[in-house]
């Protein structure tokens, strides 16, 4: 059932500012809400008809298949926004397109040329929305990718363009050129990426690259000051409370059936086991979802084979690389559950490390050294510090286990980020398949009940038997 919004005073400025200004951009921290203050800044212009045609969305694909429709539906005052997804195959884009009833249509980036091709010079939608618009950071007038050059020809054929993102130069100053050219056409920053680069860069001390000149940073920021909104966490959140954020994906279909099927198995037995003996053992109910939980994270062991793995879905994979494209450089640690997980995060980020015994990897991550550290909570152990290496940590997988659970997030928690110096906030996200035994699991972590009780209340929500 949708929910109540009420505003936080960081979604009252950007709802403003997004109704304020037609082309513009909006640097606001992770947890903010800029989806949903974009979302109702729409439907407030869509009320009032001062936008009467549709917006097209600009995501990371995962982002523009979920997050958007999810958020969508999250809350009641966004009865009347119908996002569609422009994603799939072809034909399955070329349908959605045609949705007369949709108020947002989301698409990745990579589909900009089909969909300028299918356009041939029309332009069906009243404005463009950028999310994680670092995306755009490499457009060059005569270079860049294809997509680039597609959106840079569809831009100007709106007059609202907005830009969001919680990192707007992961790499510098450098990252802003791309960027801020579909705002102002080189206005501000030069009408060319090179008229750019030589008011404000040098070359780097060692002969390679460029680097910001003294005075670049002032005026750069001065310049930007009317198009751009720079909004922090650390402005609105309390630093001793990390901001926990569930990223929910959708099991496939093939995917969801075979779930179904085993979720469904485990609910019996566990139903029959406690028939006979009310006062069954906790963990002994509590393994029987790990089958269940695999499945949630993507693959699954082969029966009495605990070294053999088959996938089933990679959602949960899509939905890591958002956030660490979200991350914009910053380290993120990430903690898995099963092997077969690991190797698959392995292969799908082969930047990443796995956290071991060697104090090395230690040292190197808190050095800021390694992107992406794997580890199992059951190895983030007393005496381990990696609060120097980052402040975002992610659950890829999630197990019963309340003190690994704990144990892990106090490795990198404001306790100790404080203790070290950092002011900064902690963000956690659980990456959850939804609708499943996983969910159950988090909620005996964060409530502290039983796993028996877990399972009881999940069978009765369920109702399965």
């Amino acid at each position: 059932m949708a929910k109540e919004f009420v505003p936080r005073d960081p979604q009252r400025i950007m709802i403003d500012h997004l109704l304020d200004n037609r082309r513009f951009a909006l640097w606001a921290a992770m947890g903010l809400g800029k989806t949903v203050s974009t979302l109702t800044a729409l439907d407030l212009q869509f009320t009032c008809g001062t936008q009467t045609k549709p917006a097209l969305v600009l995501a990371p694909l995962r982002v523009a298949n979920t997050t958007w429709v999810n958020e969508s539906l999250k809350w009641d005052h966004l009865g009347n926004i119908e996002v569609q997804p422009l994603t799939g195959g072809v034909a399955a884009r070329t349908r959605a397109l045609q949705n007369s009833n949709a108020s947002v249509f989301t698409m990745n980036y990579e589909n900009l040329p089909w969909l300028e091709e299918v356009l041939d010079g029309a332009m069906p939608f009243g404005s463009i929305i950028s999310d994680e618009s670092t995306r755009l950071k490499g457009f060059r007038l005569r270079q860049g990718t294809k997509r680039a050059r597609s959106l840079g020809r569809m831009a100007w054929k709106v007059e609202d363009f907005k830009e969001l993102t919680g990192t707007p130069s992961p790499n510098g100053l450098i990252d802003l050129w791309g960027q801020m050219w579909f705002l102002d056409k080189g206005e501000r920053l030069g009408r060319t990426f090179k008229d750019f680069e030589h008011r404000w860069f040098r070359k780097s001390y060692n002969g390679f690259g460029m680097e910001a000149m003294p005075h670049s940073e002032a005026e750069i920021h001065d310049k930007l000051r009317d198009v751009c909104l720079s909004l922090s966490a650390e402005d609105y959140f309390d630093l001793e409370e990390p901001v926990v954020t569930r990223i929910e994906v959708e099991l496939p279909g093939k995917a969801r059936s075979v779930y179904a099927d085993m979720e469904r198995q485990m609910f019996m037995e566990l139903q029959d086991i406690m028939g006979v003996n009310h006062e069954i053992e906790a963990f002994g109910a509590a393994a029987r979802t790990q089958k269940c939980l695999q499945l949630a994270n993507g693959a699954a062991y082969v029966e009495n084979d605990n070294k053999k793995w088959v996938e089933v879905h990679d959602v949960k994979l899509q939905a890591l690389e958002s956030i660490v494209t979200e991350a914009a450089g910053m380290p993120v640690l990430v903690a898995y559950n099963f092997k077969s997980d690991l190797a698959r995060l392995k292969k799908a980020f082969p930047k990443g490390r796995e956290l071991d015994s060697n104090p090395k990897t230690e040292r190197e991550w808190n050095e800021g050294k390694i992107p992406i550290l794997f580890a199992h909570p059951a190895s983030a152990g007393h005496g381990l510090n990696l609060q120097d290496g980052g402040n975002i940590l992610v659950f890829f997988g999630h197990s019963w286990n309340l003190e690994y659970h704990q144990q892990i997030i106090e490795r990198i928690g404001p306790t100790r980020q404080m203790q070290a110096g950092h002011n900064r906030l902690v963000y956690i996200y659980h990456i959850l398949a939804k609708d499943t035994v996983e969910e159950d699991v988090l909620d005996r972590l964060t409530t502290k009940r039983s796993v028996q009780d877990s399972l009881i209340l999940a069978m009765k929500k369920r109702n399965k038997l």
